[in-house]
Order: C-alpha cells, then sequence, then structure tokens
C-alpha cells in the first residue's frame, strides 16, 4: 500500500504543477493531503493510522516535515542561503541600471566585422552578464531587445540568432555567482552528510571494523566551492558556443555575416570599450576573487556584489554632468585606502597600542565613512531616478521569497516521499542496476534532463537532488566529490531553460521577439545549443579535474589550509614523496650520509640518541616507500580477478539487506501490535516469505567468496602496514630535527637567565617561606619559557619545595639552585657551540629532506607540494574495494 500512496502523492504534485498552481503551495499541499489520506486508510481498513506508512506514522512524519521547515527557515546564518538575496539584489540592480544595454551595444560595434561576430558579441556579453546578473530572464530579454533586432537586419540566420541568444542567457545558471550553484550547494550540505553515515555503515557492514578511516569519507562542498568548481566548465561552455558560432559562420557566411563598423576603430572607440567593459570585470574580479582569494565567504562576496552594483547604478543612472562618476570615484579612494590600512597597520581594536595602530584605526574609520557616503551617494541617485532603488529591493524580496518559499514546500515533500518509502524504492532501484555506479549516474542526469522539459529549475533542485545525491556520494566506486555532482546536476539543469516545452528562456525570447520569427525557428535554434551544453557535461563527467582542481587549490593554499598531517591528504602526499625519491633519491641520500658523520658527541644524551635514530629512519623511508608500490602492485594484480567477485557479492549482500531491511520494520510494526488482527497476521505471513527469499539470495554467494576475500583483505592489511610504517618513520626522522631546532632557537634567551641565576644564588639566604617560594616560582616560570631548559626547571622547582614544605630546608634548596646554575652553565656551553658547528649541518640537512621525507611535519603544505596534491585529489579514486 505504501506504494498506492507514493503514486498518489505524484499525481497530485503532478496535477497542481500542470494545472498552474503556484509550486510553493503545490508541493507541501501534496504532501499533506497524502500523508492525511494515508492515515485515514490505515485507521479505516486496518484500524491503525500507521499501517500504510514505511516506517512511523502520519504525526512523525508531519513532524519531520516541519523539523525541515524548521531548518530551513532558522537557520539564516548559512552563507548559501544568506548569499541569494545579495546575489539576486546585484543582479536586478545591474539589470535596471542597463549595463546590459551598453555592454551588448560596444561589444557587437567590436566583434561585428568578424564573421559571426554579432552572434559572438552575444556570447561574450552573456558571459559576462551571467558572472555579474546571474538572471535568466533579465538577460535573456535584454539581448533580446537589443541584439535581435541587430541580427535580423543583418541577415542572420533565424534559428542561430535565437539559440545564441536563449542559449547565452542561460549561462547565468553555471556561471558563478549563480543562485542555482548556491541552492545546490545548499542541498548537498545536507546529502554528505547522509552519504557518509552511509557509507561508514557500508563499511561496517562489509569489514566488520567499527569505525571507518577518515580518507574514505565523502567529500563536501560549500556554495564558494561550487562557485570554483563551476568557474571552468562555465567558461567552457562559453568557448564552444563561441567556436560553434565561429564554424557556422565560416561554413556557411550567409547564416553569419560579418556587420562592418560604420564608424572608426579610433583612441575614442577604445576608450568606450574601457568604460564599458571595466565596471562590470571590476566587480566580477571583486566577488570572485574575494572568494578564489580566500579573502571573503560566499554571502560577504554577495555583499561586494551588491554594492558593487549600487556603485555602478549611482553613475549610470544619473543624468549627466561634472559630478556624474564623483561617488565612484569616493568609492574606489576608499577601497585604496582601505587595502593601504590593511597593508601597513593592525586594525584590531583589542590590540590596539602604538601610535601607529590608532593611526591605522583612523584611516580605517576614515576608509569606510568615504565608502559609506559613496554607498549613499549611489542609493539616493537609484532612489531618484524612476524610483529604480525601491523596484529592486521590492523585486529582490520577491525574488528571494519565491525561492525560500519552493525550499520550505519542498522540504515538506521530501519528508512524505520518504514516509512511503520513496527514498528506499529510489535507492533500490539505482543499487540494482547493471553497471555499478556509472549506470546510477547516467539514469539520474537522463531523469533529471527530462524533468527539465517540464519543471523549472528550483523544483529540480530542491526535490531530485536530496533524493538521489546521498545514493551517489555513499557509491565509494567512483567516490565522486560533491562539487563535481553539483556542478553535473548544474550543467544538467541548464538545459531546463531551453528544453521545450516549458523552457523558460524560449518564453522570455518569445515575448520579446518579432512575430515574423516563428516559435519552431526558435527551437530549431536552441537543438544544436543543448547538444553543446550535453557535450560539455560529458567532458566534465569524462574528466572530473575541470572542476575538482579549483576548490582543492584554493583550500590547499589558503591561510586555512588544512595542515599535511590531514588523513586525507596523505596518499597524494606519498605519491609526491614517491616522485621526489625517484628523481631526487641520491642527493637526498647523500644528505642523510653527510649530516650522520657530524660529531654529536657535545649533545645531550637524548638529544643524540634521537638525532642518530632519527637518521636511521630518514634512510629506512626509501625502502617503507618502495615497499608501499610493491604492495600496490599486488593490489592492482589482485584485483583484476577480485572486483567482478566482489561486485557480485556485494550486489547479493544488498539486496539481502534491502529485505533485512524490510523484515525489521514488519518486526517493528507486529511487537507493538496491542492486540492480533488480520494486519498483522499478513504481517508475520510477509515477514516468513522475506525471511525465505533472503535465504535464497544469501545461498547465491559463490563459494569462493571466503577464501578470496581473506586473501585480498591481507594484502590490503599489507598496504595499510606499509603506509603506517612508513609515516612512523618519517615522523621520527623529522622531529628530532624540530626539536634541537627549537632549542637552539632559544640559545639567546637561555644567555639572558646568567644574570638573574646568579642574582638568585646571592638572594638565596635571604629568601624564605611564601616570598621565597613566589621568588623560585617567577625563576621556574622564566627558565620555563625556554626550549630544552626543562632540567634548569625541574632543579629550581626541588629547590621551591626545599624552601616552603612541611620540613622547610634551605641549605638543600641552596644545593639544588647550585646544581641548576652547573646545569645551566653546561646547557650554555654545549648549545653555544651546537650554534657554531651543529646548526649549520642541520640547516642543510633539513633543507634536503624538508619537502619529502620531513613533508608531513611541516606547518602546512609548500606551494609545489599544495598543487601536486590538489591536482592528484582532482582525480576521483575508486575505493570500493576496501567495503
Amino acid at each position: 500500500m505504501e506504494l498506492v500512496f507514493l503514486l498518489i502523492l505524484i499525481l497530485l504534485m503532478v496535477i497542481a504543477l500542470g494545472s498552474g498552481y503556484p509550486v510553493a503551495f503545490a508541493l507541501p499541499g501534496s504532501a499533506i493531503l497524502t500523508i492525511g489520506l494515508a492515515a485515514a486508510a490505515g485507521h479505516l481498513f486496518a484500524g491503525n493510522p500507521d499501517a500504510y506508512f514505511h516506517s512511523g506514522g502520519p504525526s512523525a512524519w508531519l513532524s519531520a516535515g516541519v523539523t525541515n521547515l524548521r531548518g530551513v527557515y532558522w537557520e539564516p546564518e548559512r552563507d548559501t542561503l544568506i548569499a541569494i538575496p545579495l546575489f539576486i539584489f546585484m543582479g536586478i540592480m545591474l539589470q535596471r541600471s542597463k549595463i546590459a544595454e551598453d555592454l551588448l551595444v560596444t561589444m557587437a560595434q567590436l566583434f561585428g566585422p568578424i564573421p559571426g561576430g554579432l552572434g559572438i558579441a552575444v556570447v561574450f556579453v552573456g558571459a559576462l552578464l551571467a558572472a555579474t546578473t546571474g538572471i535568466v530572464g533579465a538577460t535573456v530579454v535584454a539581448m533580446g531587445l537589443i541584439s535581435l533586432p541587430a541580427m535580423m537586419r543583418h541577415n542572420y540566420s533565424q534559428p542561430l540568432a535565437t539559440g545564441a541568444i536563449a542559449a547565452s542567457g542561460t549561462l547565468g545558471q553555471i556561471i558563478p555567482p549563480s543562485i542555482v550553484l548556491i541552492i545546490l550547494a545548499d542541498q548537498l550540505a545536507s546529502a554528505v552528510d547522509q552519504a557518509d553515515t552511509a557509507r561508514k555503515v557500508l563499511y561496517r557492514q562489509s569489514t566488520g571494523e567499527v569505525a571507518m578511516p577518515s580518507e574514505y569519507g565523502v567529500v563536501s562542498t560549500s556554495a564558494g566551492d561550487m562557485f570554483l568548481g563551476a568557474l571552468v566548465p562555465g567558461l567552457m561552455l562559453v568557448g564552444l558556443y563561441i567556436l560553434f558560432i565561429l564554424t557556422v559562420a565560416l561554413l556557411r557566411p550567409r547564416l553569419a555575416p560579418a556587420v562592418p563598423y560604420e564608424g572608426k576603430y579610433d583612441i575614442r572607440f577604445a576608450g568606450q570599450v574601457v568604460l564599458t567593459l571595466l565596471p562590470p570585470l571590476t566587480l566580477i574580479f571583486l566577488v570572485l576573487g574575494s572568494i578564489i582569494g580566500g579573502i571573503a565567504t560566499v554571502n560577504q562576496a554577495g555583499a561586494i556584489g551588491a554594492a558593487g552594483a549600487m556603485i555602478m547604478a549611482g553613475y549610470r543612472l544619473h543624468n549627466g554632468g561634472r559630478m556624474t562618476y564623483v561617488p565612484a570615484l569616493l568609492a574606489i579612494a576608499g577601497l585604496v585606502l582601505t587595502a593601504f590600512v590593511l597593508a601597513n597597520y593592525s586594525v584590531n581594536i583589542k590590540s590596539i597600542v602604538t601610535d601607529a595602530d590608532r593611526m591605522g584605526l583612523t584611516l580605517a574609520i576614515v576608509a569606510v565613512a568615504i565608502l559609506s557616503v559613496a554607498l549613499v551617494w549611489s542609493g539616493m541617485r537609484a532612489y531618484r531616478n524612476e524610483n529604480t532603488l525601491v523596484e529592486v529591493m521590492s523585486d529582490t524580496a520577491k525574488t528571494t521569497s519565491l525561492v525560500f518559499i519552493i525550499l520550505l514546500g519542498a522540504a515538506m515533500l521530501t519528508a512524505a516521499f520518504r514516509a512511503f518509502g520513496g527514498e528506499e524504492l529510489v535507492k533500490d532501484f539505482l543499487n540494482g542496476l547493471p553497471g555499478g555506479f556509472w549506470m546510477k549516474f547516467v539514469i539520474v542526469m537522463a531523469v533529471i534532463f527530462v524533468l527539465g522539459f517540464f519543471l523549472d529549475f528550483i523544483e529540480i533542485a530542491v526535490v531530485v537532488v536530496p533524493i538521489v545525491s546521498p545514493i551517489l556520494l555513499a557509491d565509494p566506486e567512483a567516490n565522486v566529490t560533491a562539487v563535481w555532482l553539483g556542478v553535473m546536476i548544474g550543467l544538467n539543469i541548464q538545459t531546463s531553460f531551453l528544453t521545450p516545452p516549458f523552457g523558460f528562456a524560449l518564453f522570455y525570447l518569445r515575448g520579446v521577439a518579432p512575430a515574423a520569427i516563428r516559435t519552431i525557428q526558435m527551437y530549431k535554434g536552441v537543438v544544436a545549443f543543448i547538444s553543446l551544453q550535453l557535450l560539455a557535461l560529458g567532458i566534465v563527467g569524462l574528466y572530473p579535474p575541470l572542476v575538482n582542481y579549483l576548490p582543492t587549490r584554493a583550500s590547499l593554499t589558503a591561510e586555512t589550509a588544512p595542515p599535511p598531517l590531514n588523513p586525507k591528504l596523505q596518499y597524494c602526499m606519498e605519491n609526491f614523496v614517491h616522485d621526489r625519491f625517484q628523481r631526487d633519491g641520491d642527493a637526498i641520500r647523500a644528505a642523510i650520509e653527510e649530516f650522520s658523520k657530524v660529531d654529536l658527541s657535545y649533545l645531550p644524551k637524548g638529544l643524540a640518541g634521537d638525532l642518530k635514530d632519527g637518521l636511521e629512519s630518514a634512510s629506512e623511508s626509501f625502502d617503507l616507500m618502495a615497499e608501499i608500490k610493491a604492495v600496490e602492485q599486488r593490489l592492482d594484480a589482485a584485483a583484476v580477478e577480485y572486483r567482478p567477485l566482489h561486485r557480485t557479492v556485494r550486489a547479493i549482500e544488498r539486496d539481502a539487506g534491502n529485505l533485512e531491511e524490510r523484515i525489521d520494520i514488519l518486526r517493528t510494526r507486529v511487537e507493538r501490535a496491542r492486540e492480533e488482527s488480520p494486519a498483522i497476521e499478513r504481517a508475520k505471513e510477509r515477514i516468513a516469505e522475506l525471511e525465505a527469499r533472503r535465504d535464497e539470495i544469501l545461498s547465491g554467494i559463490p563459494a569462493a567468496w571466503d577464501a578470496a576475500h581473506d586473501t585480498f583483505n591481507e594484502i590490503t592489511k599489507a598496504e595499510r602496514n606499509a603506509r603506517n610504517a612508513y609515516r612512523r618513520a618519517v615522523d621520527s626522522a623529522y622531529k628530532p630535527i624540530i626539536d634541537i631546532r627549537d632549542v637552539l632557537a632559544g640559545t639567546d634567551a637561555l644567555r639572558e637567565l646568567e644574570a638573574p641565576l646568579n642574582q638568585l644564588v646571592a638572594d638565596l639566604p635571604t629568601l624564605e617561606g611564601e616570598a621565597g617560594e613566589d621568588r623560585l616560582k617567577a625563576e621556574e616560570a622564566r627558565v620555563g619559557a625556554v626550549p630544552g631548559a626543562g632540567e634548569i626547571r625541574s632543579l629550581l622547582a626541588k629547590a621551591r619545595r626545599e624552601i616552603r614544605g612541611r620540613a622547610p630546608d634551605p641549605a638543600k634548596a641552596a644545593e639544588f639552585v647550585q646544581e641548576a646554575l652547573a646545569e645551566y652553565q653546561a646547557e650554555v656551553a654545549w648549545r653555544t657551540r651546537a650554534v657554531a658547528e651543529l646548526a649549520p649541518a642541520l640547516a642543510r640537512y633539513d633543507a634536503a629532506i624538508r619537502d619529502t621525507i620531513g613533508l608531513r611535519n611541516q606547518p602546512r603544505l609548500p606551494r609545489e607540494q599544495a598543487l601536486y596534491v590538489a591536482a592528484c585529489s582532482a582525480v576521483h579514486r575508486d575505493i570500493s574495494l576496501n567495503f
């Protein structure tokens, strides 16, 4: 019966959407009605309102829906949601300020003489507007009103002209900043948690181990990562559009003829191009550059974009005159002053101490005041010019409300879908497909593509993505990242604006296109561009680094980069070290051999012993790395035969596990029944049937499985042991270098303690009781601040305990202080010699092994290693045989 009510849920939603009922009410309304019908049917026909739910009951799932609603509504601190109204405001303000018109006219004049130049100009401007406005309707309408008549006048092919305009207008959905990417990031954030939990359960079931290694966890995403990941695919799509138009123009010039510019390409025209392009490009640089550089979060970048759009609107909407650009110039001056202050002063109010700090704070206040004046001035201009500011804010509120209300409605619908086992049904269907992850992925992409013919991108993002993405992300076979999956879905969803019959870009263009252009010509025109979008989808699918590299690189090179000890970085770091061993192994061995000849006899036994042990470990690291690669080769060879058997057995166990889950639900229902009834009897019979089917499925596991599994696990364990042995060796090889380096760095600080210690010896006869204890405690603290002076501090502590104890012994205290002074003098002596003799050799040795053997113990990855690890991590790695 759950399936019946699941079909009712889908049918109600389809009827509501098809009848034109508002999406925001169609989604939750369908959910509430279906849950109510199921509860009523259960009460009437089974005597239990919970009878026709997959698990739980109507109150539980209505509460789950309300919880989902509350989660969206009461968590505005998530940057993915805060950024939405900011970027919407930026886009609408730029559209109302006629920046798009200026760009289109200027770019058409610039590219016109090139074959297909007008079409190329449309694509170029579409890409710029995508990176600033990101609003499909505004972009398509603006380009349709300005470019389409010009293209028709110059005998452009109707399908090519309309297709180029419609497709270019949709670039805002994939080129950041994009509302689609923000929504996808928000939906994928929870999907990652679900997928990671599912993967941990799978690992525990498959291996019997309680904890899954963190390097096998699902890689999460954020709106900033989505922006970075979508940047290259978006630009690639722009390149495909331009290449297609240029190819058509060259092969069939009559379809896209060149349009000579009637004016002159002189200094004045160049100035016009610069003045038109520079502000939007600057805004793009500020918004995306602040995210890429790690300077601002996505919501902060949205605020930058909104402020920048206000400044641009301030001079564009002005009637002209000498004061036209004054607000913009003030804003530039404020930004320059802000950059100067940040580069030269500390502006942390809590750390203001010197006059220089106060000067920096004063300049920062002045810079903020200048920016505020520029913003208020620009806002007043926008307000006074045809009430533009009020209209923009009103449209922003409407669009933002639309997005949030759909998010809320989708949360209720998702709860109802899960109530009737829809999620389990989809999961069982996808996991039951032959071909592994890629078959599941292709099916999901095909479903999203088909849904794009009928549904808006928001509806697909908030209804479909939460259901299918946890299933795809949890699969360890492809081990895809959330940012890659999000960008792939975003590219796919982008086609929804072009696919008939409900392609919104087509509707927008139809509304402004001349009557002479038939709708069928528009449909023909978008076919080629839909094909190009699918081609881009295929390219990104086959080469994931196009998406993964930039976010990973930004993460590893940022100030907040994870330390090299992070478990998720070890695989790629060890690949880097192996490559360096192959290239520079002889030089590193020579450095180890050279340092082993250094005289360490005068060092304390502990430090000397640690350095000698570290040298042995450094030498062993080469053999241990070779052992890792040898075991890897054994794994690759064994996987050839083991993989098909593993896939077969895991499929059998998965099917049996699905039946076991259904058995558990029925058992729970029987256990909670207050009395026997026909429904309970049917449940017991169903349990028996399912148990028999489960046992029959499990009997299909091949007899060779246990032996093959044990053999492969032995090799896997050997690889894990080899990696752990290597990591222990390099850690023990480099840690003594860190210790001795810190000790030698404190030599000058140690010398400064001579006078206080001598004074302590002189004053000790007069010290007693609490005063003596305080004096010794102060000296302890001073000595303790020097690295490696622990023995001196220990002797002073003993003296302090003799000064004021149950039986004070001043003579014993004086003896301990004298020992501390002798220890101090010995410490200064060997440190002084080590600084002169050992430090240069240690520096050469450190430089030789720091970036390989010592890589794990660095505070952060050096740039070369970070770029290597970013490129390595950008490739998806199959880890399914570990499950």
